[in-house]
């Protein structure tokens, strides 16, 4: 039977789960500001985050998002490359949601930053 490789001991997994803890955030917060198409979502988080934060795909937080309600299909277009761009809206439940998330991400990385005496 083979070992089961461990998931700490390598700093990339800390950076890896706090991208996947904070995807949903991230995207409400940008769709709060202006309709946008996936492709859009990551390219903004990548230059927002100086190339830090880079998705291969947003899809899967995009579609549970909008099952949940909290997005929705704002427009379609056709780009030059014959490409349908399917832009998304946040709701007002997505936009409560999105109040709830912040509150609790702030409430933890002061915690947090106290337990590791940096504030």
């Amino acid at each position: 039977m083979e070992k089961r490789k461990k998931s700490s001991g390598n700093p990339i997994n800390i950076q890896t789960s706090l991208k996947k803890a904070t995807t949903e955030l991230m995207v409400l917060h940008l769709l709060r500001q202006k309709p946008m198409y996936a492709y859009q979502i990551m390219a903004d988080i990548d230059r927002r985050s100086g190339g830090d934060i880079v998705f291969n795909t947003v899809y899967l937080s995009i579609y549970r998002l909008e099952e949940n309600g909290y997005i929705r299909e704002h427009s379609k277009e056709i780009s030059a490359d014959n490409r349908t761009r399917i832009y998304f809206t946040i709701t007002d439940a997505g936009a409560a949601y999105l109040d709830e998330l912040l509150k609790g991400y702030l409430r933890y990385t002061a915690a947090l930053a106290r337990v590791l005496e940096l504030e």
